[in-house]
């Protein structure tokens, strides 16, 4: 097998607020970083880069030892979240970003992203296309591109974009069946990841990690898997484990690179196992910060599957005769409790203090306080955590099994 990668996709800039995070990776540069211990020849990089991008666009290359191929473009495109599960904002806005002539790639082994600033036509031996796009998601084929073998890694809403078909099972069957794809990977967050050859399908787990790192974890698991698949030549359900497994410690460390085969076999993360049940919101919502995370978090908890039970939402403001024991009811009938504690509202410790009587889980979220006023909560067996989306991940695992 070819020992050369060649990577195609965007070089962007990110920003994040908590956790924080300023720097410049995007599909295509963080994917060169992810392999760099799993790729012993070359690692050859394509990309739009406008002119005042050129030299971190170097520095992203030979910080991971890449050559960077690039192509002339008008934008420098940035992507700020406030949280790694927010909806970025993107600047230039999409509608803004003109449109330029596609990059055409040829490699033995190449790893195609999509991109917001044009496309990439790839003429390769082997390919693994990661479409990265909530609209308008093509076959790898539709621009011309051409692979004597090809893997197609995408989410479950890329995968109806593109086939037309709900049920993920059925649409990479027919992709299979039709000689679009060799291999059809499609994650599905706590679920796994599908994997479908023409010899079957298997599903390989997502793995638990302490703390949950989202942004580019997709990536990571593209990249990885492209170098042990398509350059290792390793079989394709063993490599989509592997690149789990490297996903869990990205999303635990935000390190790059991936270690090597034997040490990614040697992680020691948990399968996650699916759940489903009703987390109780216990929070403050007396101004607008308040009232705006109550929001967030209760849907980012439904987004992952969760049902809610919000008092804001479900009892709302009233007299204590009301609010209190309608809460309590609530509180009894959920199977875990995501605690707000940062300004330790009198209520919410009340709901804290319950949840643990009651041998309720309880995850709480707490930035800014103390150890000393933490002291009771975490020596009943709460558990604390200070970034949002590692509290919301802990909170759904905390829920019974599906």
């Amino acid at each position: 097998m070819t020992h050369d990668l060649t990577i195609v996709g965007g070089i962007y800039v990110e920003r994040c607020i908590q956790p924080l995070w300023d720097a410049v990776y995007g599909s295509a540069g963080r994917a060169a970083h992810a392999v760099r211990n799993l790729i012993p020849g070359r690692i050859i990089l394509h990309s739009y880069v406008a002119p005042e991008m050129k030299a971190q666009a170097e520095h992203v290359a030979s910080d991971c030892d890449a050559t960077l191929m690039p192509t002339s473009a008008k934008h420098n495109l940035s992507f700020s979240y406030l949280h790694p599960m927010s909806v970025p904002a993107i600047f230039p806005t999409p509608r803004h970003i003109e449109a330029h002539v596609p990059i055409s790639v040829k490699g033995d082994v190449v790893l195609r992203f999509g991109m917001l600033e044009g496309d990439a036509i790839v003429e390769a031996n082997v390919a693994v296309y990661d479409p990265q796009s909530a609209f308008d998601v093509a076959l790898f084929q539709a621009n011309g591109s051409r692979a004597r073998r090809l893997a197609v890694v995408m989410n479950r809403h890329e995968t109806e974009q593109m086939t037309g078909q709900s049920d993920p099972s059925l649409a990479a069957k027919d992709l299979i069946a039709k000689g679009l794809a060799e291999v059809v990977i499609i994650k599905m967050g706590s679920s796994g990841a599908m994997v479908t050859t023409g010899v079957g399908q298997s599903v390989t787990p997502a793995y638990r990690s302490t703390h949950v790192w989202k942004l580019g974890s997709g990536d990571v698991f593209s990249g990885t898997f492209a170098a042990l698949w398509g350059c290792q030549g390793m079989d394709a359900a063993q490599a989509a484990d592997l690149a789990s497994r490297a996903v869990a410690l990205y999303c635990d460390t935000r390190s790059l690179p991936v270690p090597g085969v034997s040490d990614l076999q040697a992680l020691s993360y948990d399968p996650v196992v699916p759940t489903k049940g009703t987390v109780y919101l216990a929070a403050p919502f007396f101004d607008l910060a308040q009232r705006w995370l109550v929001e967030e978090t209760r849907d980012q908890l439904r987004a992952l599957g969760a049902s809610v039970f919000s008092p804001l939402h479900q009892v709302g403001p009233g007299p204590a005769s009301i609010v209190g024991p309608e809460d309590i009811k609530g509180l009894e009938k959920s199977d875990a409790v995501f605690a707000i504690l940062n300004g330790l509202d009198a209520g919410t410790i009340f709901e804290v203090g319950y949840a643990v009587k009651k041998g309720i889980p309880v995850v709480c979220f707490a930035q800014n306080v103390s150890v000393e006023s933490l002291k009771m909560v975490e020596g009943t067996g709460c558990e604390v955590v200070d970034d949002f989306v590692s509290a919301l991940y802990r909170t759904i695992w905390r829920l019974p099994k599906a």
